[in-house]
């Protein structure tokens, strides 16, 4: 819903208050739902990217990527990564976005994707909002398309998580500092996430998948939960790992088959690490993410006794 260029810069070594010669720089349209876009039609998903923007972005979009867009943005948002080529560390400064002041923005938006519902087999809905949307949007979205029988994802954060959190059917995708300000929990090991996640699922979410663990994800379910973990340490570019993480689950969510939470886990972490080799967001490296899947290390965990979620 609030899109950015993903602006690039590759230095050999980034440090603060010096000047740097940059070795290259790379633009390209971005935003998590773009990323996921691009990850989906990489691993032969056919999918398009809808959401808010300004005529510029979307007719550079259209370029690239089946997309639709809801014309209401004055302009689009720029992030930009410092990539160290030197070990792979990357630094994002992420702009906050224009504000949309078209009071019937949110509700062309929810009209656009009603639409696709009878034609799609899994819908994400993640990213951060631009100024003047209500954050009960994307509940509100994923709400609807449950009902029509379309499994969704919510990687959303702050309050608009808090609300998707509430949809009966919904899959959460939040990284560990969104799992804190959810739960009130700092959780550092598998064992905590779960005991974490738990009351969630049990107040009606289909899975939590908590991303931005080191080296690995934890999936809670009302059947079980799982950690996955990679053999190896994978170093490079995070941005963009997590949203292929989410066009993993999405793809395989959408089969409409009963789900098989370990395997959805464990190619949800091969993915995200297929990512982090490739400098820039919304791609990844197909050989490696074929090569790692098999060495992943997958655990059946203990589900927890339940505690109430907090209200915030």
């Amino acid at each position: 819903m609030n899109p950015a260029y993903d602006m690039t810069y590759r230095v050999e070594r980034f440090e603060r208050g010096e000047a740097h010669r940059v070795r290259s720089v790379e633009q390209r349209i971005g935003g998590k739902g773009i990323n996921v876009t691009r990850v989906l039609n990489q691993i032969g998903k056919y999918a398009r990217a809808t959401g808010f923007s300004d005529h510029a972005f979307a007719a550079a979009a259209e370029l690239e990527l089946p997309v639709d867009f809801v014309h209401a943005l004055p302009w689009v948002r720029r992030t930009v990564v410092i990539s160290e080529s030197e070990d792979g560390t990357a630094t994002a400064l992420l702009e906050p976005g224009a504000r949309i002041s078209n009071p019937h923005a949110a509700e062309q938006l929810s009209t656009r994707v009603s639409g696709l519902l009878p034609d799609i087999n899994g819908l994400v809905i993640s990213g951060s909002l631009p100024g003047g949307i209500d954050p009960a949007l994307p509940a509100e979205i994923a709400a609807t398309a449950i009902e029509a029988g379309v499994p969704t994802i919510c990687d959303v954060d702050g309050e608009a998580l808090r609300l998707a959190a509430l949809v009966p059917g919904v899959v959460l995708m939040p990284n560990r500092e969104g799992i804190r300000r959810l739960t009130g929990r700092e959780s550092e090991t598998a064992e905590e996430l779960v005991a974490a996640l738990q009351p969630l699922v049990d107040q009606g979410a289909r899975a939590v998948i908590a991303t931005g663990c080191p080296d690995g994800m934890v999936a809670v379910t009302s059947t079980g939960a799982w950690g996955a973990m990679l053999s190896e340490v994978i170093i490079g570019n995070p941005t963009g790992a997590e949203d292929s993480a989410a066009a993993a689950v999405i793809a395989a969510l959408s089969e409409r088959t009963e789900p098989d939470w370990a395997a959805i886990l464990c190619d949800a972490v091969a993915t995200a690490a297929a990512a982090r080799v490739i400098p820039v967001a919304g791609e990844i490296d197909r050989c490696l993410r074929t090569r790692i899947a098999p060495s992943i290390t997958v655990a059946k965990l203990a589900l927890q006794p339940s505690t109430p979620v907090p209200e915030s």
